[in-house]
Protein backbone atom coordinates (compact mmCIF):
# COMPACT_ATOMS: atom_id res chain seq x y z
CA UNK A 1 0.00 0.00 0.00
CA UNK A 2 0.78 3.61 -0.66
CA UNK A 3 2.91 5.88 2.12
CA UNK A 4 0.37 8.14 4.47
CA UNK A 5 1.90 11.53 3.43
CA UNK A 6 2.32 14.34 5.70
CA UNK A 7 2.90 17.94 6.10
CA UNK A 8 4.08 19.43 9.04
CA UNK A 9 3.58 23.26 9.85
CA UNK A 10 5.65 24.26 12.99
CA UNK A 11 9.54 22.67 13.49
CA UNK A 12 10.08 23.36 16.87
CA UNK A 13 10.82 21.10 19.82
CA UNK A 14 7.93 19.07 19.54
CA UNK A 15 8.43 18.92 15.90
CA UNK A 16 11.26 17.50 16.14
CA UNK A 17 10.45 15.03 18.80
CA UNK A 18 7.56 14.37 16.14
CA UNK A 19 10.74 13.66 12.99
CA UNK A 20 12.59 11.42 15.75
CA UNK A 21 10.06 9.35 16.75
CA UNK A 22 8.47 8.91 12.97
CA UNK A 23 12.35 7.68 12.16
CA UNK A 24 13.44 5.97 14.30
CA UNK A 25 9.99 3.52 15.22
CA UNK A 26 8.89 3.37 11.52
CA UNK A 27 9.37 -0.51 11.62
CA UNK A 28 6.99 -0.16 14.56
CA UNK A 29 4.42 2.14 12.94
CA UNK A 30 4.53 -0.37 9.22
CA UNK A 31 4.10 -3.20 11.40
CA UNK A 32 1.16 -1.70 13.20
CA UNK A 33 -0.05 0.53 10.06
CA UNK A 34 0.73 -1.50 6.85
CA UNK A 35 2.29 1.01 5.50
CA UNK A 36 4.10 4.06 6.39
CA UNK A 37 3.76 7.52 7.60
CA UNK A 38 6.04 9.97 5.52
CA UNK A 39 6.88 13.68 6.19
CA UNK A 40 6.44 15.02 2.82
CA UNK A 41 6.94 18.88 4.00
CA UNK A 42 7.79 20.77 6.74
CA UNK A 43 6.78 24.36 7.03
CA UNK A 44 8.74 26.93 8.99
CA UNK A 45 9.69 30.49 8.95
CA UNK A 46 13.29 29.02 10.31
CA UNK A 47 14.86 26.11 8.12
CA UNK A 48 18.34 26.59 8.61
CA UNK A 49 18.86 26.07 12.80
CA UNK A 50 20.01 22.76 13.82
CA UNK A 51 17.09 20.58 15.84
CA UNK A 52 19.20 17.65 16.89
CA UNK A 53 17.55 15.71 14.30
CA UNK A 54 18.51 15.03 10.75
CA UNK A 55 15.98 16.28 8.15
CA UNK A 56 16.40 16.39 4.38
CA UNK A 57 16.56 19.96 3.13
CA UNK A 58 14.47 19.47 -0.05
CA UNK A 59 11.82 18.64 2.29
CA UNK A 60 11.74 21.91 4.44
CA UNK A 61 10.10 24.72 2.99
CA UNK A 62 8.79 28.37 4.35
CA UNK A 63 5.78 28.66 2.20
CA UNK A 64 3.04 26.95 3.78
CA UNK A 65 1.05 26.83 0.65
CA UNK A 66 3.47 24.23 -0.09
CA UNK A 67 1.92 21.79 2.46
CA UNK A 68 -2.00 23.25 1.33
CA UNK A 69 -1.55 22.44 -1.83
CA UNK A 70 0.03 19.07 -2.30
CA UNK A 71 -2.53 16.57 -3.00
CA UNK A 72 -0.64 13.65 -1.93
CA UNK A 73 -0.55 15.43 1.69
CA UNK A 74 -3.79 13.72 3.37
CA UNK A 75 -3.05 14.91 6.75
CA UNK A 76 -1.34 18.41 8.22
CA UNK A 77 0.39 18.46 11.78
CA UNK A 78 -0.05 21.94 13.44
CA UNK A 79 2.57 22.65 16.04
CA UNK A 80 3.18 26.32 15.43
CA UNK A 81 1.35 26.81 19.00
CA UNK A 82 -0.99 30.23 20.09
CA UNK A 83 -4.07 31.59 17.97
CA UNK A 84 -3.10 33.23 14.93
CA UNK A 85 -1.63 32.20 12.41
CA UNK A 86 -2.65 28.90 13.61
CA UNK A 87 -6.56 28.78 13.68
CA UNK A 88 -5.97 30.23 10.03
CA UNK A 89 -3.64 27.66 8.74
CA UNK A 90 -6.45 24.81 10.19
CA UNK A 91 -8.89 26.76 8.40
CA UNK A 92 -7.01 26.68 5.38
CA UNK A 93 -5.89 22.84 5.59
CA UNK A 94 -9.44 21.81 6.38
CA UNK A 95 -11.00 23.59 3.23
CA UNK A 96 -8.27 21.79 0.95
CA UNK A 97 -9.60 18.34 2.50
CA UNK A 98 -6.59 17.27 4.68
CA UNK A 99 -7.13 16.03 7.72
CA UNK A 100 -5.50 17.73 11.15
CA UNK A 101 -3.36 16.62 14.09
CA UNK A 102 -2.59 19.65 17.12
CA UNK A 103 -1.39 19.67 20.26
CA UNK A 104 -2.49 23.45 20.62
CA UNK A 105 -5.05 23.69 23.52
CA UNK A 106 -5.12 27.40 23.67
CA UNK A 107 -6.39 27.66 19.90
CA UNK A 108 -8.79 24.71 20.17
CA UNK A 109 -10.06 26.41 23.60
CA UNK A 110 -10.95 29.55 21.91
CA UNK A 111 -11.48 28.45 18.18
CA UNK A 112 -12.67 24.88 18.27
CA UNK A 113 -16.09 25.32 17.19
CA UNK A 114 -15.12 26.93 14.32
CA UNK A 115 -12.47 24.49 13.56
CA UNK A 116 -14.89 21.31 14.58
CA UNK A 117 -17.96 22.60 12.14
CA UNK A 118 -15.50 23.51 9.25
CA UNK A 119 -14.14 19.96 9.42
CA UNK A 120 -17.63 18.32 9.62
CA UNK A 121 -18.39 20.63 6.17
CA UNK A 122 -15.20 19.35 4.66
CA UNK A 123 -15.73 15.26 6.20
CA UNK A 124 -12.15 15.38 7.99
CA UNK A 125 -10.87 14.70 11.13
CA UNK A 126 -9.14 16.59 13.99
CA UNK A 127 -7.23 14.59 16.18
CA UNK A 128 -5.94 16.87 19.54
CA UNK A 129 -4.84 13.58 22.20
CA UNK A 130 -1.74 15.55 22.76
CA UNK A 131 -3.54 19.06 23.53
CA UNK A 132 -4.48 17.43 27.17
CA UNK A 133 -1.49 15.56 29.29
CA UNK A 134 1.34 15.05 26.84
CA UNK A 135 1.51 11.79 26.14
CA UNK A 136 -1.24 10.84 28.92
CA UNK A 137 -3.98 8.79 26.62
CA UNK A 138 -7.05 10.62 28.58
CA UNK A 139 -8.76 11.90 25.21
CA UNK A 140 -8.82 8.76 23.10
CA UNK A 141 -9.68 6.87 26.43
CA UNK A 142 -12.79 9.24 27.03
CA UNK A 143 -13.37 9.13 22.90
CA UNK A 144 -13.41 5.58 22.52
CA UNK A 145 -12.87 3.30 24.99
CA UNK A 146 -15.09 4.69 27.93
CA UNK A 147 -17.60 5.93 25.42
CA UNK A 148 -20.41 4.13 26.94
CA UNK A 149 -20.24 5.82 30.37
CA UNK A 150 -22.00 9.43 31.06
CA UNK A 151 -19.25 11.49 33.01
CA UNK A 152 -19.95 13.11 36.48
CA UNK A 153 -16.98 14.84 36.84
CA UNK A 154 -13.54 15.34 35.57
CA UNK A 155 -10.86 16.38 37.92
CA UNK A 156 -7.16 17.52 36.42
CA UNK A 157 -3.35 18.54 38.01
CA UNK A 158 -2.29 19.59 34.67
CA UNK A 159 0.36 21.70 34.43
CA UNK A 160 3.40 20.81 34.73
CA UNK A 161 5.19 24.04 36.59
CA UNK A 162 2.76 24.61 38.81
CA UNK A 163 2.44 20.88 40.36
CA UNK A 164 6.45 21.09 40.70
CA UNK A 165 6.05 24.39 42.55
CA UNK A 166 3.58 23.55 45.05
CA UNK A 167 5.53 20.03 45.69
CA UNK A 168 8.74 21.93 46.73
CA UNK A 169 6.37 24.33 48.53
CA UNK A 170 4.88 21.52 50.56
CA UNK A 171 8.17 18.99 50.95
CA UNK A 172 10.77 22.23 51.73
CA UNK A 173 8.70 24.75 52.71
CA UNK A 174 10.67 27.06 50.33
CA UNK A 175 8.64 30.12 48.97
CA UNK A 176 7.08 31.08 45.58
CA UNK A 177 9.35 32.88 44.14
CA UNK A 178 12.20 30.91 45.38
CA UNK A 179 10.72 27.76 43.60
CA UNK A 180 9.76 29.98 40.48
CA UNK A 181 13.51 31.10 39.99
CA UNK A 182 14.49 27.47 40.23
CA UNK A 183 11.39 26.12 37.78
CA UNK A 184 12.85 28.55 35.09
CA UNK A 185 16.65 27.66 35.61
CA UNK A 186 15.64 24.03 35.02
CA UNK A 187 13.68 24.81 32.32
CA UNK A 188 10.48 23.54 33.97
CA UNK A 189 9.05 27.31 33.61
CA UNK A 190 8.90 29.25 31.07
CA UNK A 191 10.40 33.32 31.35
CA UNK A 192 7.57 34.43 30.87
CA UNK A 193 5.37 32.10 32.97
CA UNK A 194 2.19 34.13 33.17
CA UNK A 195 0.40 31.60 31.19
CA UNK A 196 1.25 28.48 33.63
CA UNK A 197 1.14 30.39 37.34
CA UNK A 198 -2.24 32.57 36.49
CA UNK A 199 -4.53 28.97 35.55
CA UNK A 200 -4.56 29.93 31.80
CA UNK A 201 -2.84 27.01 30.36
CA UNK A 202 -4.74 24.64 32.60
CA UNK A 203 -8.13 26.28 32.32
CA UNK A 204 -7.57 25.61 28.17
CA UNK A 205 -7.00 22.10 29.03
CA UNK A 206 -10.15 21.62 30.87
CA UNK A 207 -12.24 23.44 28.10
CA UNK A 208 -11.15 20.48 26.20
CA UNK A 209 -11.81 17.82 28.53
CA UNK A 210 -15.33 19.53 30.00
CA UNK A 211 -16.02 19.62 25.92
CA UNK A 212 -15.50 16.10 25.31
CA UNK A 213 -16.58 14.50 28.88
CA UNK A 214 -20.01 16.45 28.41
CA UNK A 215 -20.74 16.43 24.69
CA UNK A 216 -20.56 20.63 24.85
CA UNK A 217 -19.83 23.44 23.43
CA UNK A 218 -17.39 25.57 26.11
CA UNK A 219 -17.21 29.43 26.17
CA UNK A 220 -13.56 29.85 27.18
CA UNK A 221 -13.94 33.50 28.97
CA UNK A 222 -16.56 31.77 31.56
CA UNK A 223 -14.29 29.59 33.15
CA UNK A 224 -13.38 30.55 36.59
CA UNK A 225 -9.20 31.09 36.39
CA UNK A 226 -7.40 31.48 38.94
CA UNK A 227 -3.82 30.70 39.77
CA UNK A 228 -1.01 29.86 42.15
CA UNK A 229 0.63 33.07 42.55
CA UNK A 230 -0.73 33.99 46.27
CA UNK A 231 -0.11 30.76 47.64
CA UNK A 232 1.83 31.14 50.75
CA UNK A 233 4.45 29.10 53.09
CA UNK A 234 1.15 29.41 55.90
CA UNK A 235 -1.39 28.58 53.51
CA UNK A 236 0.59 24.83 52.79
CA UNK A 237 1.50 24.97 56.55
CA UNK A 238 -1.92 25.11 57.59
CA UNK A 239 -3.47 22.70 54.96
CA UNK A 240 -0.91 19.82 55.73
CA UNK A 241 -2.05 20.28 59.48
CA UNK A 242 -5.63 20.23 58.47
CA UNK A 243 -4.56 16.61 56.64
CA UNK A 244 -4.71 18.17 52.99
CA UNK A 245 -2.32 19.32 50.23
CA UNK A 246 -2.81 22.36 47.94
CA UNK A 247 -2.46 21.46 44.26
CA UNK A 248 -3.92 23.48 40.71
CA UNK A 249 -6.85 21.79 40.19
CA UNK A 250 -8.72 21.72 36.83
CA UNK A 251 -12.77 20.61 38.09
CA UNK A 252 -15.67 19.75 35.67
CA UNK A 253 -18.79 18.56 36.82
CA UNK A 254 -22.28 17.78 35.27
CA UNK A 255 -25.40 17.90 37.56
CA UNK A 256 -28.46 19.48 36.95
CA UNK A 257 -28.17 20.43 33.38
CA UNK A 258 -25.49 22.91 34.44
CA UNK A 259 -21.77 22.13 34.02
CA UNK A 260 -19.38 23.75 36.41
CA UNK A 261 -15.62 24.51 34.83
CA UNK A 262 -13.01 25.92 37.36
CA UNK A 263 -9.23 26.18 37.52
CA UNK A 264 -7.45 27.53 41.09
CA UNK A 265 -5.65 26.60 44.14
CA UNK A 266 -7.63 23.44 45.53
CA UNK A 267 -7.43 21.60 49.16
CA UNK A 268 -7.23 17.70 48.27
CA UNK A 269 -7.02 15.22 51.23
CA UNK A 270 -4.05 12.98 51.35
CA UNK A 271 -5.43 10.02 51.33
CA UNK A 272 -6.65 10.71 48.05
CA UNK A 273 -3.93 9.91 44.65
CA UNK A 274 -4.22 13.17 43.05
CA UNK A 275 -2.62 14.39 46.45
CA UNK A 276 0.24 12.41 45.69
CA UNK A 277 0.68 13.56 42.29
CA UNK A 278 4.06 15.51 42.40
CA UNK A 279 6.73 17.31 40.34
CA UNK A 280 6.18 17.91 37.00
CA UNK A 281 3.54 15.02 36.51
CA UNK A 282 0.09 15.21 35.52
CA UNK A 283 -3.17 13.48 36.66
CA UNK A 284 -6.34 13.24 35.47
CA UNK A 285 -9.61 11.49 37.26
CA UNK A 286 -12.61 11.33 35.88
CA UNK A 287 -15.79 9.10 36.65
CA UNK A 288 -17.84 7.77 34.55
CA UNK A 289 -21.68 6.17 36.09
CA UNK A 290 -20.71 2.74 34.86
CA UNK A 291 -16.73 2.59 34.80
CA UNK A 292 -16.43 4.05 37.99
CA UNK A 293 -13.41 6.71 39.19
CA UNK A 294 -10.66 6.05 36.63
CA UNK A 295 -7.38 8.22 36.70
CA UNK A 296 -4.33 8.41 34.01
CA UNK A 297 -0.76 9.49 35.42
CA UNK A 298 2.11 10.27 33.78
CA UNK A 299 4.33 13.06 32.11
CA UNK A 300 2.00 16.52 30.37
CA UNK A 301 4.69 17.66 28.78
CA UNK A 302 8.00 17.05 26.69
CA UNK A 303 9.15 16.43 23.68
CA UNK A 304 8.86 12.43 23.62
CA UNK A 305 5.87 11.99 25.28
CA UNK A 306 3.76 15.09 22.96
CA UNK A 307 5.80 13.28 20.08
CA UNK A 308 4.20 9.80 21.24
CA UNK A 309 0.71 11.70 21.22
CA UNK A 310 0.95 13.16 18.04
CA UNK A 311 2.45 10.09 15.95
CA UNK A 312 -0.30 7.77 17.83
CA UNK A 313 -3.16 10.26 16.50
CA UNK A 314 -1.13 10.04 13.16
CA UNK A 315 -1.35 5.73 13.50
CA UNK A 316 -4.87 6.24 14.16
CA UNK A 317 -5.87 8.30 11.19
CA UNK A 318 -3.38 6.60 8.78
CA UNK A 319 -5.65 3.36 9.74
CA UNK A 320 -9.17 5.26 8.65
CA UNK A 321 -7.40 6.17 5.29
CA UNK A 322 -6.22 2.94 4.03
CA UNK A 323 -9.65 1.00 4.77
CA UNK A 324 -11.56 4.09 2.77
CA UNK A 325 -13.20 5.06 6.45
CA UNK A 326 -13.42 8.62 5.49
CA UNK A 327 -14.32 11.17 8.79
CA UNK A 328 -14.99 7.80 11.73
CA UNK A 329 -14.74 10.13 14.52
CA UNK A 330 -16.24 13.48 15.22
CA UNK A 331 -13.63 15.51 17.26
CA UNK A 332 -15.55 15.55 20.89
CA UNK A 333 -16.55 12.25 20.32
CA UNK A 334 -20.53 12.92 19.91
CA UNK A 335 -22.16 13.06 16.59
CA UNK A 336 -22.38 16.73 15.72
CA UNK A 337 -26.02 17.21 15.78
CA UNK A 338 -25.56 16.00 19.54
CA UNK A 339 -23.04 18.23 20.94
CA UNK A 340 -25.08 21.00 23.08
CA UNK A 341 -24.68 24.41 24.80
CA UNK A 342 -24.72 23.71 28.15
CA UNK A 343 -24.38 26.43 30.87
CA UNK A 344 -21.47 27.05 32.73
CA UNK A 345 -22.61 27.39 36.27
CA UNK A 346 -22.21 31.08 37.51
CA UNK A 347 -18.92 30.87 40.51
CA UNK A 348 -21.05 32.62 42.83
CA UNK A 349 -23.38 29.47 43.26
CA UNK A 350 -20.17 26.74 43.95
CA UNK A 351 -20.87 24.91 46.88
CA UNK A 352 -17.46 23.95 48.79
CA UNK A 353 -15.54 23.92 51.65
CA UNK A 354 -13.20 26.75 52.79
CA UNK A 355 -9.95 26.91 54.73
CA UNK A 356 -10.24 31.00 55.59
CA UNK A 357 -7.01 32.53 57.10
CA UNK A 358 -7.41 35.68 58.98
CA UNK A 359 -4.95 38.02 59.68
CA UNK A 360 -5.88 39.98 62.88
CA UNK A 361 -4.65 41.70 65.85
CA UNK A 362 -4.67 39.55 69.18
CA UNK A 363 -7.61 41.18 71.33
CA UNK A 364 -10.37 40.24 72.86
CA UNK A 365 -13.19 39.88 70.88
CA UNK A 366 -11.51 39.60 67.21
CA UNK A 367 -12.91 35.44 66.81
CA UNK A 368 -16.88 36.43 67.95
CA UNK A 369 -16.85 39.61 65.49
CA UNK A 370 -15.09 36.95 62.67
CA UNK A 371 -17.75 34.09 63.59
CA UNK A 372 -20.80 36.46 63.71
CA UNK A 373 -20.06 37.80 60.31
CA UNK A 374 -19.45 33.87 59.03
CA UNK A 375 -22.95 33.32 60.51
CA UNK A 376 -24.54 36.34 59.22
CA UNK A 377 -24.07 34.63 56.23
CA UNK A 378 -25.47 31.13 56.91
CA UNK A 379 -21.03 29.98 57.28
CA UNK A 380 -20.91 27.63 59.91
CA UNK A 381 -17.50 26.78 61.38
CA UNK A 382 -16.24 23.27 61.19
CA UNK A 383 -12.84 23.91 63.08
CA UNK A 384 -10.52 26.60 63.75
CA UNK A 385 -6.63 26.78 65.01
CA UNK A 386 -5.17 30.14 66.02
CA UNK A 387 -1.53 30.64 66.27
CA UNK A 388 -0.10 33.02 68.96
CA UNK A 389 2.45 35.39 68.83
CA UNK A 390 5.99 35.28 70.28
CA UNK A 391 6.61 38.57 71.03
CA UNK A 392 5.27 41.93 70.49
CA UNK A 393 1.61 42.12 71.15
CA UNK A 394 0.50 44.69 68.32
CA UNK A 395 1.69 41.86 65.09
CA UNK A 396 -1.10 40.26 63.74
CA UNK A 397 -1.22 36.32 64.18
CA UNK A 398 -2.91 33.92 61.71
CA UNK A 399 -6.54 32.54 62.57
CA UNK A 400 -7.61 29.97 60.04
CA UNK A 401 -10.93 28.65 59.93
CA UNK A 402 -12.34 25.37 58.14
CA UNK A 403 -15.88 25.86 56.92
CA UNK A 404 -18.67 23.71 56.45
CA UNK A 405 -19.71 23.45 52.87
CA UNK A 406 -21.35 27.38 51.97
CA UNK A 407 -21.77 28.80 48.84
CA UNK A 408 -18.91 30.78 46.97
CA UNK A 409 -21.07 33.93 46.87
CA UNK A 410 -21.70 33.90 50.81
CA UNK A 411 -18.08 33.41 51.64
CA UNK A 412 -17.09 36.15 49.44
CA UNK A 413 -19.54 38.77 51.21
CA UNK A 414 -18.65 37.97 54.66
CA UNK A 415 -15.11 38.04 53.87
CA UNK A 416 -15.51 41.70 52.36
CA UNK A 417 -17.62 42.65 55.44
CA UNK A 418 -14.69 40.89 57.48
CA UNK A 419 -11.54 42.80 55.61
CA UNK A 420 -12.93 46.42 56.61
CA UNK A 421 -12.75 46.03 60.39
CA UNK A 422 -10.40 47.48 62.03
CA UNK A 423 -9.12 43.90 63.82
CA UNK A 424 -8.31 42.65 60.35
CA UNK A 425 -4.35 43.43 59.23
CA UNK A 426 -4.38 42.19 55.59
CA UNK A 427 -6.90 40.78 52.87
CA UNK A 428 -8.28 37.60 54.36
CA UNK A 429 -6.66 34.19 51.92
CA UNK A 430 -9.11 31.59 51.45
CA UNK A 431 -8.65 28.41 49.42
CA UNK A 432 -11.48 26.00 48.19
CA UNK A 433 -11.82 22.22 49.38
CA UNK A 434 -12.75 19.25 47.62
CA UNK A 435 -13.22 16.38 49.52
CA UNK A 436 -15.34 14.37 47.26
CA UNK A 437 -13.28 13.76 44.20
CA UNK A 438 -15.61 10.69 42.78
Amino acid sequence: MNDIKVGLIGFGNIGAGVVKLLRDNADVIRNKVGTGIVLKRIADLDITSDRGVAVDSLIMTTDVNEIFNDPEISVVIELIGGYEPAKSFVLKAIENGKHIVTANKALLALHGNDIYSAAARKGVEVQFEASVGGGIPVLTAIKSNLAANRFGSVFGIMNGTCNYILTRMTQEGADFAEVLQAAQDLGYAEPDPTFDIEGVDTAHKLAVLVSLCFGTRIDFNAIYTEGITSISGLDVKFAKEFGYRIKLLAIGKFCDGQVEARVHPTMIPLHNPLADVNGVFNAIRLTGDFVGPVMFYGRGAGQNPTASAIVGDLIGLARSIQAGAGRRMAPLGFLDASVTDLPIKPMAEIVSKYMLRFSALDKPGVLGAIAGSLGKHGISIESMVQTAHEADDSAPVPIVIMTHEAREGSIQLALSEIDQLDIICQKTAFIRIEDNLE
